[in-house]
């Protein structure tokens, strides 16, 4: 399904080829030669998804950007199933495999693996041609890596990237704590704005019929 999201519309290149039951939303590109999954969601709310050349998004990934965090992905990239991209760059070639988390202000370089179900932490870069383990967790500027199991010395190193300020724009308390209240209220207000999404049809010859709409995104 093809949704507008605050009047913008996904924008598909006619080589590209997006499966009946995924979900695109909103300011996303999608690149010349480009596979998106059966179940994958695409959704920009705010800022637009932008995929390069011959990038694959297997069934049921999640991309999503917010107001703050565009998804910038390169060319020639794997996305796996159940793969969650957030507000993220990818750059070429890179492999990210089943079940694997990249979250907002996060960078993968050229060339670099995440195996499965790794985590690329918040304001975390990935330097090129880098593996981060299966189930590790890669955190910080550059990247450590270490297992699940270590989790003091990652909160060590994840405690001043400052999730919930990068994420949800809500600051810590002292006693390290969040406001839950505030960050359910800003997420209830985001998606309260899909309310007006409209679903986007097509014409006889299968092109998109879209709103007007700016189409200077890149």
């Amino acid at each position: 399904m093809l949704l507008t999201h605050r009047g913008k519309a996904p924008t598909i290149h006619p080589s590209a080829y997006v499966a009946p039951t995924a979900t695109v939303c909103g300011d996303v590109w999608i690149g010349p030669h480009c596979q998106i999954g059966f179940g994958a969601v695409l959704v920009a709310e705010g800022s637009p998804i932008v995929l390069g050349e011959s990038v694959v998004v297997r069934e049921q990934a999640l991309l999503r950007a917010t107001v703050r965090h565009p998804v910038n992905i390169g060319s020639h990239v794997l996305v796996g199933p159940h793969a969650s991209l957030m507000g993220c760059t990818i750059e070429n070639e890179v492999f990210l495999a089943t079940g694997v988390t990249v979250f907002f202000g996060a960078r993968v370089g050229r060339g670099a693996e995440v195996r499965v179900n790794g985590v690329v932490h918040v304001n975390t870069v990935v330097g090129p041609g880098v593996t981060v383990p299966i189930a590790w967790v890669a955190v910080g500027d550059p990247a450590q890596l270490f297992p699940p199991s270590e989790h003091e010395r990652i909160w060590a190193v994840q405690k001043p990237l400052d999730f919930p300020s990068t994420v949800y724009g809500v600051q810590r308390a002292a006693d390290g704590s969040v406001d839950m209240k505030e960050i359910a209220r800003k997420l209830a207000q985001g998606f309260a704005t899909h309310r007006d999404d409209q679903v986007v049809e097509t014409v006889g010859d299968g092109r998109l019929h879209k709103p007007e709409q700016d189409d200077d995104r890149r």
